[in-house]
């Protein structure tokens, strides 16, 4: 999926932009860890056309900002990563020296910008935004992000800038497994002790984002495709230390995939990066499969791994059905099993069950513990389906669907997970009128 950056100094209206282009959708993820400034991340559409977008922070030289650098850094990465640019500026305070940094910035990547002229809410303001020819980035787009004037043409633009999406038809039809994680938790290790000795490796095929690789695995009765993110190997360890990198090349290879491998480090356990991830995972409703890699380094009891997974299904509540794999990558411990999990994952993602099936179980579960009744009305559950789609929907019509509370969504998915294996998958339950 192709990537839209906006970047600019404080203040010019980047986050006010980013919630009228993704605003009100549920892809938005807070990337907050560390002492790095929140950064914001979600998907939006724009004639049937979906990509990526992300707000950064404002770019400063010289502030009492104690984030300064870090955010400076963050814009680079952001840069670097992105298909296209949004540059904003604003038309009230014309060209600052903190714009003509980002510009010079801009035209050094050689990446396709468009600049975006903010708080332009009347004519005059309009004839001032030719004074931003001067940067030599090309026509200004004229737009109020508050009010949304000017986005739909801003939009059209976007969509000729960007990169045509490889069809992801042109791969053969077999699952895509990604291993992510934060830097250094061991998943260039993973995917070397997977691929580096096997002969069976097809050629790396390029799939439908700019820097995804799909490799192919078909051996020992397994034949998938191993989504990897080719611009991970090749940049220095310094932006490979930078939690806000991991993050970016997380969404592009989450979104690539079908099930995700969660690589955990046990001497560090689980940080707020990873729940970053998971979360990211989750909210893309991929399979998931989490690998706690490093075992052999911490000191353990009888029970040490039983506490480690209920301490993991605590953090990850309330989707806490995720199969767990304790390994060491460098002694090659249990790393078959990670592939045969993330195959049943997969598996789990994909399984359909009969309308049929599905009433006969639900309905009488229902009738012993129906929805409690709110105001004197009371919930009927009339029946049930699964919609096409790809992940694990149901669908439950009902006569009042507006009465459900999210507890009795919750008991319905414990039972549909009791009854059908979905571990490692997220369910979607809807009530609809009838």
């Amino acid at each position: 999926m192709s990537l839209v950056a906006i970047v600019g100094r404080p203040n010019v209206g980047k986050s006010t932009l980013f919630n009228r282009l993704v605003g009100g959708r549920a892809a938005i993820v807070d990337a907050t860890a560390g002492t790095t400034r929140d950064r914001h991340y979600g998907k939006t559409d724009w004639n049937g056309r979906e990509f990526s977008v992300i707000d950064t922070g404002g770019w400063s030289v010289g502030s009492d900002d104690v984030f300064e650098d870090d955010i400076r850094k963050q814009v680079v990465l952001a840069i670097d990563e992105a298909d296209v640019i949004l540059f904003m500026v604003e038309v009230g305070t014309g060209i600052t020296d903190l714009d003509e940094a980002v510009a010079a910035q801009l035209r050094k990547s050689g990446k396709k910008v468009l600049l975006v002229v903010n708080k332009v809410d009347n004519n005059d303001q309009l004839y001032a935004t030719h004074e931003f020819y001067a940067f030599g980035l090309g026509d200004p787009f004229p737009v109020c992000s508050m009010s949304g004037s000017g986005t739909g043409d801003l939009l059209d633009e976007v969509l000729k800038a960007l990169p045509e999406d490889a069809k992801a038809d042109e791969l053969d039809d077999l699952p895509r497994i990604t291993i992510v994680g934060r830097p250094n938790v061991g998943k260039s290790s993973l995917t070397n002790a997977l691929l580096g000795q096997e002969r069976n490796i097809v050629n790396p095929t390029a799939g439908t984002t700019r820097d995804s690789i799909y490799t192919r695995y078909n051996k020992f009765g397994m034949d998938f495709y191993l989504v990897d993110t080719a611009g991970m190997r090749k940049k220095g360890k310094t932006m490979d230390d930078l939690e806000f990198y991991s993050v970016m090349r997380s969404i592009r290879a989450i979104e690539a995939s079908d099930v995700c491998v969660l690589m955990l480090d046990a001497e560090q356990g689980i940080e707020a990066q990873d729940m970053n991830i998971f979360r990211l995972v989750e909210r893309n409703k991929k399979g998931c499969v989490i690998v706690v890699n490093k075992w052999d380094l911490i000191e353990k009891s009888n029970n040490t791994m039983k506490e480690w997974r209920e301490f993991l299904e605590k953090k990850i509540a309330p989707w806490s059905d995720v199969p767990i794999i304790f390994t060491s990558v460098m002694n090659k411990q249990r790393i078959m099993e990670v592939l045969q999990e993330a195959m049943k994952v997969y598996d789990n993602r994909v399984r359909k069950v009969a309308t049929s099936a599905l009433n006969d179980y639900i309905l009488p579960i229902i009738e012993d513990t129906p929805p409690p009744s709110i105001k004197g009305k009371y919930i009927r559950i009339k029946y049930a389906t699964q919609l096409a789609s790809p992940t694990p929907t149901f669908a439950f019509f009902v006569n009042l669907p507006q009465y459900i509370k999210e507890p009795y969504r919750r008991f319905l998915e414990n039972k549909l997970r009791a009854q059908w294996d979905f571990s490692g998958v997220p369910l979607q339950i809807f009530f609809r009128q009838k």
